[in-house]
């Protein structure tokens, strides 16, 4: 049935950065989709030895491609050598880890592709089973040191890898192709890889953002920001109710209502218990224990996303050095490349 144009009015002005937090997410989800389809485009023009059509290669596939860019990163910070090879890549993993420290995991709730699919998920599966799931307390706790213990594993590697085999691999053909290889790699899922998958999506139905938070290394990495406590959701304990209706909303799952000040790693900055709260200053947000519009957090972190893009793209930081003839040269043979 068809909503009332009432309904709608009503809706937003009840939670207006909710409704902009859907609508940007769903944004750049169909963009992705559209860079997902461009890049298989590029792909396929060398795969057919140009007989297909040829179409640039977006740049923007390569934040896909983390593991290229700690390892990038890792050479920037110990030469000074910016990474020519995926430039992208690395300019996004630099940004996202950084405005964690400000934005907290803004990056998660709304431009994360996987983060709005599993949302899309959760959504499905409350109406299937007319609510999602709480895990209980102590597998809670089980759960969420493995995002920090595949994070740790990964960043390990990176600084025990000696500089030159860091620079090597960089320029090695694997990296070079590693995202055509990362294409190949979901066309052809299956066994092991896939069943993970299915799990992933099963759990997700029925205990919302699972992927997000117990088993992402990628949050884990953005939220490690929160440590330094410059921005976070703060409670008027003697203003609540204790209607927990901030509790209830909390895509994470995070205790809202029994929080003086909300300080975990996994908050997202959504704003969503923010918006729930029916006390006026109750919740809000601040940044350096000063209370700020709800719309700071999540305006300031698209604003300098975007800034950051485009910075990146007027000083030559963003398209690849790979020439037409070396993806003439690489990508047909990409099953045959390996590490």
């Amino acid at each position: 049935m068809m909503k009332s144009k009432a309904w709608y009015k009503k809706q937003w002005k009840r939670k207006p950065v909710q409704i902009t937090r859907y609508v940007v997410q769903t944004v750049f989800l169909l963009f992705l989709l559209y860079v997902g389809f461009q890049f298989y485009q590029f792909y396929l023009h060398f795969e057919s030895l140009g007989e297909k059509p040829f179409v640039e290669r977006p740049s923007a596939v390569e934040g896909f491609l983390p593991i290229s860019a700690l390892v990038a990163f890792k050479v920037w910070i110990t030469t000074g050598e910016f990474d020519a090879i995926h430039p992208a890549g690395l300019v996004l993993l630099t940004f996202f880890a950084a405005s964690g420290i400000l934005f907290r995991r803004a990056f998660c709730s709304w431009i994360c592709p996987v983060g709005t699919v599993s949302g899309f998920i959760a959504d499905l599966g409350k109406k299937m089973f007319k609510r999602n799931f709480d895990l209980p307390a102590w597998l809670t706790w089980i759960l969420t040191p493995i995002k920090y213990v595949l994070l740790s594993f990964f960043i390990v590697m990176i600084i025990t890898m000696p500089t030159y085999q860091a620079q090597l691999f960089i320029h090695d053909t694997y990296n070079k192709i590693s995202d055509v290889k990362m294409l190949l790699f979901f066309f052809t899922i299956g066994g092991i890889a896939l069943k993970f998958l299915l799990a992933v999506f099963v759990l997700s139905l029925f205990f919302r953002h699972f992927w997000c938070r117990f088993l992402c290394p990628y949050g884990a990495l953005i939220g490690l920001g929160a440590l330094f406590r410059i921005t976070k959701v703060r409670r008027n304990q003697e203003t609540c109710t204790n209607c927990e209706m901030c509790t209830k909303v909390c895509p994470q799952r995070l205790k809202v209502h029994t929080k003086k000040a909300v300080t975990s790693l996994n908050c997202n900055a959504c704003m969503s218990c923010v918006e729930a709260c029916p006390i006026k200053d109750t919740l809000n947000m601040t940044v350096v224990n000063k209370k700020v519009n709800k719309w700071i957090i999540p305006f300031g972190f698209l604003g300098l996303f975007f800034l950051v893009v485009a910075a990146a793209k007027v000083t030559g930081h963003w398209h690849t050095m790979i020439t037409y003839q070396e993806w003439m040269q690489l990508i047909p043979f990409a099953n045959e490349a390996g590490h």
